[in-house]
Protein backbone atom coordinates (compact mmCIF):
# COMPACT_ATOMS: atom_id res chain seq x y z
CA UNK A 1 0.00 0.00 0.00
CA UNK A 2 1.45 3.07 -1.16
CA UNK A 3 2.22 5.85 1.70
CA UNK A 4 0.79 9.44 2.00
CA UNK A 5 3.71 10.65 0.91
CA UNK A 6 3.83 8.95 -2.20
CA UNK A 7 0.24 9.08 -2.84
CA UNK A 8 0.75 13.01 -3.13
CA UNK A 9 3.89 13.07 -4.87
CA UNK A 10 1.83 10.78 -7.60
CA UNK A 11 -0.87 13.17 -7.96
CA UNK A 12 1.44 16.31 -7.99
CA UNK A 13 2.52 14.50 -11.25
CA UNK A 14 -0.29 13.53 -13.15
CA UNK A 15 -0.90 15.95 -16.04
CA UNK A 16 -4.49 16.34 -16.96
CA UNK A 17 -4.53 13.71 -19.62
CA UNK A 18 -3.53 10.84 -17.46
CA UNK A 19 -6.42 11.84 -15.51
CA UNK A 20 -8.50 11.79 -18.44
CA UNK A 21 -7.03 8.65 -19.37
CA UNK A 22 -6.97 6.60 -15.51
CA UNK A 23 -10.93 7.29 -15.58
CA UNK A 24 -12.70 3.80 -15.69
CA UNK A 25 -15.69 3.65 -17.65
CA UNK A 26 -18.41 1.76 -15.65
CA UNK A 27 -20.42 -1.05 -17.30
CA UNK A 28 -24.39 -0.35 -15.75
CA UNK A 29 -25.05 -2.82 -13.70
CA UNK A 30 -27.54 -3.34 -10.95
CA UNK A 31 -27.24 -4.81 -7.67
CA UNK A 32 -28.53 -8.40 -6.06
CA UNK A 33 -31.05 -7.21 -3.60
CA UNK A 34 -29.30 -10.25 -0.93
CA UNK A 35 -25.87 -8.21 -1.65
CA UNK A 36 -27.75 -4.62 -0.21
CA UNK A 37 -30.37 -6.18 2.45
CA UNK A 38 -27.42 -8.16 4.15
CA UNK A 39 -24.56 -5.98 5.14
CA UNK A 40 -27.53 -2.24 6.22
CA UNK A 41 -30.56 -0.65 7.40
CA UNK A 42 -31.87 2.26 7.08
CA UNK A 43 -32.74 4.02 10.13
CA UNK A 44 -35.60 6.82 9.67
CA UNK A 45 -35.30 10.23 10.04
CA UNK A 46 -37.35 11.50 12.26
CA UNK A 47 -38.24 14.77 10.50
CA UNK A 48 -41.07 17.25 12.70
CA UNK A 49 -41.14 20.87 13.29
CA UNK A 50 -40.15 20.55 16.88
CA UNK A 51 -36.80 18.63 16.10
CA UNK A 52 -35.78 21.84 13.98
CA UNK A 53 -32.32 23.16 16.18
CA UNK A 54 -31.72 26.24 13.27
CA UNK A 55 -31.81 27.17 9.69
CA UNK A 56 -28.76 28.79 8.37
CA UNK A 57 -28.24 30.19 5.23
CA UNK A 58 -24.68 30.49 3.01
CA UNK A 59 -24.44 32.01 -0.95
CA UNK A 60 -22.53 29.63 -2.85
CA UNK A 61 -19.91 31.84 -5.71
CA UNK A 62 -21.42 30.89 -8.82
CA UNK A 63 -19.72 31.58 -12.10
CA UNK A 64 -21.45 29.66 -15.48
CA UNK A 65 -18.57 29.10 -17.31
CA UNK A 66 -16.93 27.95 -13.88
CA UNK A 67 -14.48 28.41 -11.66
CA UNK A 68 -11.10 30.73 -12.53
CA UNK A 69 -7.27 29.42 -11.71
CA UNK A 70 -5.49 32.33 -13.84
CA UNK A 71 -2.46 34.74 -12.96
CA UNK A 72 -2.09 38.00 -13.50
CA UNK A 73 -0.23 40.79 -12.77
CA UNK A 74 -1.66 43.88 -10.63
CA UNK A 75 0.64 47.03 -10.08
CA UNK A 76 4.41 45.03 -8.61
CA UNK A 77 2.47 42.14 -7.56
CA UNK A 78 0.85 38.88 -9.41
CA UNK A 79 -2.53 37.76 -8.47
CA UNK A 80 -3.03 33.66 -8.60
CA UNK A 81 -7.05 33.72 -8.74
CA UNK A 82 -8.50 30.90 -7.31
CA UNK A 83 -12.70 31.16 -6.91
CA UNK A 84 -15.48 30.75 -8.48
CA UNK A 85 -16.48 27.64 -7.50
CA UNK A 86 -20.32 27.72 -6.47
CA UNK A 87 -21.56 24.33 -4.74
CA UNK A 88 -18.01 23.06 -4.97
CA UNK A 89 -16.02 24.92 -3.39
CA UNK A 90 -14.88 21.96 -0.18
CA UNK A 91 -14.93 19.58 -3.04
CA UNK A 92 -12.41 21.29 -5.52
CA UNK A 93 -10.59 22.94 -2.80
CA UNK A 94 -7.50 20.76 -3.14
CA UNK A 95 -7.91 20.70 -6.57
CA UNK A 96 -7.62 23.98 -7.69
CA UNK A 97 -5.41 24.96 -4.70
CA UNK A 98 -2.62 22.58 -6.77
CA UNK A 99 -3.75 24.21 -10.19
CA UNK A 100 -2.97 27.45 -8.04
CA UNK A 101 0.08 26.30 -6.38
CA UNK A 102 1.97 25.59 -10.01
CA UNK A 103 0.86 29.41 -11.01
CA UNK A 104 2.49 30.61 -7.80
CA UNK A 105 5.52 28.33 -7.49
CA UNK A 106 7.30 29.76 -10.85
CA UNK A 107 7.05 32.96 -9.24
CA UNK A 108 10.18 32.45 -7.16
CA UNK A 109 8.67 34.27 -4.10
CA UNK A 110 9.31 32.80 -0.39
CA UNK A 111 6.33 34.83 1.01
CA UNK A 112 2.66 34.30 0.03
CA UNK A 113 -0.84 36.13 0.90
CA UNK A 114 -3.54 34.30 0.54
CA UNK A 115 -7.03 35.95 0.59
CA UNK A 116 -10.48 34.04 2.37
CA UNK A 117 -10.11 31.86 5.13
CA UNK A 118 -12.62 29.27 3.89
CA UNK A 119 -12.06 25.92 2.51
CA UNK A 120 -10.41 26.69 -0.79
CA UNK A 121 -8.21 29.57 1.37
CA UNK A 122 -7.27 27.24 4.02
CA UNK A 123 -6.33 23.98 1.58
CA UNK A 124 -4.09 26.85 -0.94
CA UNK A 125 -2.34 27.94 2.45
CA UNK A 126 -1.46 24.68 3.12
CA UNK A 127 -0.32 22.92 -0.27
CA UNK A 128 2.36 26.44 0.13
CA UNK A 129 3.31 25.60 3.25
CA UNK A 130 3.63 21.91 2.15
CA UNK A 131 6.48 23.73 -0.23
CA UNK A 132 8.06 25.46 2.74
CA UNK A 133 6.97 28.39 1.66
CA UNK A 134 5.99 31.31 4.13
CA UNK A 135 2.29 31.93 4.19
CA UNK A 136 -0.10 35.00 6.03
CA UNK A 137 -4.37 34.23 5.76
CA UNK A 138 -6.02 37.74 5.36
CA UNK A 139 -9.92 37.57 5.64
CA UNK A 140 -12.51 39.48 6.48
CA UNK A 141 -14.23 36.25 8.64
CA UNK A 142 -12.68 33.34 10.13
CA UNK A 143 -14.35 29.84 11.07
CA UNK A 144 -17.19 29.69 11.88
CA UNK A 145 -18.20 32.87 9.91
CA UNK A 146 -17.05 31.26 6.13
CA UNK A 147 -19.59 30.63 3.61
CA UNK A 148 -17.45 27.37 3.73
CA UNK A 149 -19.25 25.96 7.53
CA UNK A 150 -22.35 26.53 5.40
CA UNK A 151 -21.81 23.73 2.90
CA UNK A 152 -23.16 20.75 2.77
CA UNK A 153 -20.06 19.13 2.28
CA UNK A 154 -19.54 15.90 0.54
CA UNK A 155 -17.11 15.60 -1.86
CA UNK A 156 -19.20 15.63 -4.46
CA UNK A 157 -19.06 18.94 -7.75
CA UNK A 158 -22.24 19.96 -7.70
CA UNK A 159 -23.18 22.77 -9.24
CA UNK A 160 -19.88 24.49 -10.71
CA UNK A 161 -20.69 25.48 -14.22
CA UNK A 162 -23.48 25.39 -16.66
CA UNK A 163 -21.45 25.47 -19.80
CA UNK A 164 -17.55 24.47 -20.41
CA UNK A 165 -14.74 24.70 -22.60
CA UNK A 166 -12.14 21.78 -23.57
CA UNK A 167 -9.76 23.56 -21.50
CA UNK A 168 -11.81 24.41 -18.51
CA UNK A 169 -13.13 20.68 -18.83
CA UNK A 170 -9.72 19.59 -18.27
CA UNK A 171 -9.11 21.81 -15.86
CA UNK A 172 -12.05 20.57 -13.59
CA UNK A 173 -11.67 16.88 -13.91
CA UNK A 174 -7.79 17.33 -12.81
CA UNK A 175 -9.17 19.45 -9.90
CA UNK A 176 -11.88 16.93 -9.06
CA UNK A 177 -9.62 14.02 -9.41
CA UNK A 178 -6.89 15.51 -6.92
CA UNK A 179 -9.10 16.67 -4.37
CA UNK A 180 -11.11 13.12 -4.64
CA UNK A 181 -7.65 11.88 -3.79
CA UNK A 182 -6.49 14.28 -1.01
CA UNK A 183 -9.54 13.76 0.69
CA UNK A 184 -9.14 10.13 1.01
CA UNK A 185 -5.54 10.65 3.37
CA UNK A 186 -8.03 13.42 5.62
CA UNK A 187 -10.39 10.24 6.58
CA UNK A 188 -10.98 10.30 10.01
CA UNK A 189 -12.25 11.91 13.05
CA UNK A 190 -9.50 14.70 13.02
CA UNK A 191 -10.74 15.80 10.22
CA UNK A 192 -14.06 15.14 10.29
CA UNK A 193 -14.25 13.08 6.88
CA UNK A 194 -15.98 10.09 6.36
CA UNK A 195 -17.14 8.06 3.81
CA UNK A 196 -21.08 7.49 3.64
CA UNK A 197 -23.15 5.74 1.20
CA UNK A 198 -25.86 7.96 -0.98
CA UNK A 199 -29.16 7.02 -2.46
CA UNK A 200 -30.17 8.82 -5.60
CA UNK A 201 -34.14 8.65 -5.53
CA UNK A 202 -36.12 9.27 -9.05
CA UNK A 203 -39.38 8.76 -10.15
CA UNK A 204 -38.76 8.54 -13.56
CA UNK A 205 -35.93 6.28 -15.45
CA UNK A 206 -32.63 8.56 -15.52
CA UNK A 207 -30.53 10.73 -17.85
CA UNK A 208 -26.81 10.19 -17.75
CA UNK A 209 -24.99 12.65 -17.56
CA UNK A 210 -21.06 14.21 -17.44
CA UNK A 211 -21.48 14.78 -13.56
CA UNK A 212 -22.79 11.63 -12.10
CA UNK A 213 -23.16 8.98 -14.84
CA UNK A 214 -21.97 4.95 -15.11
CA UNK A 215 -20.25 6.68 -18.69
CA UNK A 216 -18.97 9.96 -16.32
CA UNK A 217 -15.56 10.78 -16.41
CA UNK A 218 -15.62 10.89 -12.84
CA UNK A 219 -17.28 7.59 -12.45
CA UNK A 220 -14.52 5.40 -10.66
CA UNK A 221 -14.26 8.29 -7.96
CA UNK A 222 -17.72 7.10 -6.85
CA UNK A 223 -17.18 3.98 -5.22
CA UNK A 224 -20.17 0.90 -4.94
CA UNK A 225 -22.15 3.27 -8.19
CA UNK A 226 -24.68 1.07 -8.96
CA UNK A 227 -28.73 0.95 -9.42
CA UNK A 228 -30.82 -1.12 -6.74
CA UNK A 229 -33.48 -2.91 -7.43
CA UNK A 230 -36.72 -1.97 -5.86
CA UNK A 231 -36.60 -4.92 -3.49
CA UNK A 232 -33.26 -3.63 -2.14
CA UNK A 233 -34.47 -0.46 -0.33
CA UNK A 234 -37.32 1.06 1.45
CA UNK A 235 -38.13 3.98 -0.57
CA UNK A 236 -41.23 4.56 -2.13
CA UNK A 237 -40.11 5.37 -5.50
CA UNK A 238 -39.17 2.72 -8.33
CA UNK A 239 -35.92 4.22 -9.16
CA UNK A 240 -32.69 4.50 -6.44
CA UNK A 241 -28.84 4.74 -7.23
CA UNK A 242 -26.20 3.95 -4.54
CA UNK A 243 -23.02 5.45 -4.47
CA UNK A 244 -20.32 6.03 -1.73
CA UNK A 245 -18.93 9.61 -1.11
CA UNK A 246 -17.07 11.21 1.49
CA UNK A 247 -19.05 13.55 3.76
CA UNK A 248 -17.13 16.89 4.91
CA UNK A 249 -18.19 18.04 8.70
CA UNK A 250 -17.27 21.62 8.20
CA UNK A 251 -17.15 22.75 12.21
CA UNK A 252 -14.75 19.96 12.52
CA UNK A 253 -12.63 20.21 9.26
CA UNK A 254 -12.24 24.26 9.18
CA UNK A 255 -11.23 24.34 12.75
CA UNK A 256 -8.54 21.37 12.13
CA UNK A 257 -7.34 23.29 9.09
CA UNK A 258 -6.83 26.23 10.34
CA UNK A 259 -5.23 24.61 13.23
CA UNK A 260 -2.48 23.04 11.38
CA UNK A 261 -1.97 26.27 9.26
CA UNK A 262 -1.01 27.88 12.59
CA UNK A 263 0.94 25.00 14.44
CA UNK A 264 2.96 25.00 10.90
CA UNK A 265 3.97 28.78 11.59
CA UNK A 266 1.05 30.47 9.20
CA UNK A 267 -0.11 34.03 10.53
CA UNK A 268 -3.57 35.52 10.23
CA UNK A 269 -4.67 38.88 9.53
CA UNK A 270 -8.30 39.98 10.48
CA UNK A 271 -9.01 42.91 7.67
CA UNK A 272 -10.78 44.15 5.44
CA UNK A 273 -9.30 44.64 2.25
CA UNK A 274 -11.40 47.29 0.30
CA UNK A 275 -10.05 47.43 -3.28
CA UNK A 276 -6.99 47.13 -5.39
CA UNK A 277 -5.27 49.68 -4.06
CA UNK A 278 -5.34 47.46 -0.89
CA UNK A 279 -4.22 44.21 -2.24
CA UNK A 280 -1.62 46.07 -3.80
CA UNK A 281 -0.61 47.44 0.03
CA UNK A 282 0.38 43.60 1.91
CA UNK A 283 3.99 43.16 2.02
CA UNK A 284 4.00 39.63 0.12
CA UNK A 285 4.95 40.02 -3.51
CA UNK A 286 2.43 37.12 -4.29
CA UNK A 287 -1.10 37.03 -3.89
CA UNK A 288 -3.40 34.02 -3.99
CA UNK A 289 -7.02 35.35 -3.91
CA UNK A 290 -9.08 32.98 -2.39
CA UNK A 291 -11.88 35.56 -1.82
CA UNK A 292 -14.94 33.69 -3.64
CA UNK A 293 -18.04 36.39 -4.01
CA UNK A 294 -15.93 38.67 -2.69
CA UNK A 295 -13.71 38.69 -5.89
CA UNK A 296 -16.86 40.53 -7.78
CA UNK A 297 -16.22 43.56 -6.57
CA UNK A 298 -12.21 43.10 -5.62
CA UNK A 299 -11.12 42.37 -8.67
CA UNK A 300 -14.37 43.09 -10.95
CA UNK A 301 -15.55 39.84 -12.18
CA UNK A 302 -19.11 40.76 -13.43
CA UNK A 303 -19.74 36.87 -14.35
CA UNK A 304 -19.60 36.07 -10.01
CA UNK A 305 -23.53 35.55 -9.13
CA UNK A 306 -24.67 34.67 -5.71
CA UNK A 307 -26.85 31.08 -5.42
CA UNK A 308 -28.10 31.42 -2.03
CA UNK A 309 -28.65 27.97 0.03
CA UNK A 310 -30.61 27.50 2.89
CA UNK A 311 -30.16 24.64 5.24
CA UNK A 312 -32.36 23.48 8.22
CA UNK A 313 -30.82 21.21 10.76
CA UNK A 314 -32.80 18.50 13.15
CA UNK A 315 -31.29 16.88 16.38
CA UNK A 316 -28.73 14.92 15.89
CA UNK A 317 -29.43 10.93 15.13
CA UNK A 318 -25.86 9.37 15.38
CA UNK A 319 -27.75 6.11 14.03
CA UNK A 320 -28.47 7.48 10.28
CA UNK A 321 -25.37 6.82 8.33
CA UNK A 322 -26.61 7.37 5.07
CA UNK A 323 -27.20 10.23 2.43
CA UNK A 324 -30.73 10.72 0.51
CA UNK A 325 -31.46 12.77 -2.91
CA UNK A 326 -34.41 13.65 -4.25
CA UNK A 327 -36.29 16.00 -6.44
CA UNK A 328 -34.23 18.53 -5.37
CA UNK A 329 -34.35 17.79 -1.49
CA UNK A 330 -31.39 16.44 0.48
CA UNK A 331 -30.42 15.00 3.45
CA UNK A 332 -27.05 14.55 5.18
CA UNK A 333 -26.04 13.10 8.52
CA UNK A 334 -23.63 15.06 10.47
CA UNK A 335 -23.02 15.19 14.35
CA UNK A 336 -24.02 18.69 14.75
CA UNK A 337 -27.38 17.89 13.33
CA UNK A 338 -29.58 16.19 10.41
CA UNK A 339 -29.31 18.45 7.63
CA UNK A 340 -31.82 18.88 5.29
CA UNK A 341 -31.24 21.06 2.11
CA UNK A 342 -33.06 21.85 -1.32
CA UNK A 343 -32.91 25.76 -2.06
CA UNK A 344 -30.73 26.84 -5.11
CA UNK A 345 -31.76 30.58 -5.31
CA UNK A 346 -29.51 32.41 -8.45
CA UNK A 347 -28.44 35.90 -8.12
CA UNK A 348 -30.51 36.14 -4.46
CA UNK A 349 -27.93 38.36 -1.74
CA UNK A 350 -30.33 38.14 1.26
CA UNK A 351 -28.65 36.11 3.98
CA UNK A 352 -32.36 36.00 6.00
CA UNK A 353 -33.93 32.60 6.23
CA UNK A 354 -37.01 32.12 4.34
CA UNK A 355 -39.42 30.51 6.51
CA UNK A 356 -41.52 29.04 3.88
CA UNK A 357 -38.86 27.77 2.18
CA UNK A 358 -37.74 25.90 5.37
CA UNK A 359 -41.15 24.71 5.70
CA UNK A 360 -41.41 23.32 2.27
CA UNK A 361 -37.87 21.66 2.89
CA UNK A 362 -38.92 19.97 6.11
CA UNK A 363 -42.71 18.90 4.73
CA UNK A 364 -40.92 17.52 1.79
CA UNK A 365 -38.24 15.03 3.85
CA UNK A 366 -41.13 14.10 6.74
CA UNK A 367 -43.26 13.01 3.60
CA UNK A 368 -40.40 10.58 2.06
CA UNK A 369 -38.97 9.34 5.63
CA UNK A 370 -42.86 8.45 6.83
CA UNK A 371 -43.26 6.15 3.49
CA UNK A 372 -39.87 4.56 3.63
CA UNK A 373 -41.42 0.72 4.28
CA UNK A 374 -39.92 -3.01 4.44
CA UNK A 375 -37.48 -5.24 6.39
CA UNK A 376 -34.83 -2.71 6.61
CA UNK A 377 -36.18 0.03 8.33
Amino acid sequence: MPTRRELLRSLAACAPSAFTAACVKRRARVATPSAIAARRSFAPVIVSPDRIIRTVVGLRPFRPSGFVVKAETVGEKVVVHNYGHGGGGMTLSWGTGQLALELALPTGADNFAVLGCGGVGLATARLLQKKGKTVTIYARDLPPNTTSNIAGAQVWPATVFDTRTPEFTAQFLRAARFSYNYYQTMVGSYYGVRWVPNYSLSDTPREESFMLGFESPLADTYPEFHDLERSAHPFPVPYVRQYDTMLIEPPVYLNAMLRDFQIAGGRVSVRELPDRAAVQSLPEPVIVNCTGLGAKALFGDEELMPIKGQLTFLLPQPEVDYNVLYDGLYMFPRTDGILLGGTHERGVWSLDPDLAARDRIVAGHRKLFSALVGPAV
